[in-house]
């Protein structure tokens, strides 16, 4: 039996690995700066993030990182970090039982829109995601920092 629930200090461990398997899944295995202690930390201690986990008899399986995020014309939102299924795991509807388990949580919440982002090339996760009628957005051009790779 799967179970979802909200994750536990006990579970950060199991939470990085699967982490590490979306970046190796993505193309970047070697991207993964983080660690147990700051996961942890980020989770348990500043609370800047949140997570579910997917559990089975064999353990951790699957988990949804997210936090809240704020639009200047909207209010508050959630933005899901990553959803990630173990490899062997899939097809089972563990996925969308953790989505499902998110989007209730924005809806308890009361955020005004719920975001994500997901590759390109990415089809399982694009297929995955109009299956529960999301709008996948074209016309925004994604920007970022890297912090680390500003200062060398």
């Amino acid at each position: 039996m799967i179970q979802i629930r909200d994750a536990s200090r006990e579970d950060v461990p199991s939470i990085l690995r699967l982490i590490k398997a979306l970046a190796e899944y993505e193309r970047e295995p070697n991207a993964v700066e983080n660690t147990v202690a700051d996961l942890e930390n980020h989770l348990f201690e500043e609370k800047i993030c949140n997570a579910f986990v997917a559990e089975d008899a064999s353990g951790i399986i699957g988990f949804a990182l997210y936090y809240t995020s704020y639009s200047t014309w909207k209010g508050k939102c959630l933005y899901l970090e990553d959803l990630y299924v173990q490899e062997n795991k899939r097809t089972l509807g563990i996925g969308g039982l953790l989505f499902e388990k998110v989007v209730n949580r924005a809806k308890n919440s009361k955020v005004k829109r719920m975001e994500w982002l997901v590759l390109e090339w990415n089809e399982p996760a694009i297929n995955f995601y109009k299956k529960h009628k999301a709008s996948l957005d074209k016309n925004w051009i994604t920007g970022k920092f890297e912090f680390g790779d500003l200062i060398k």
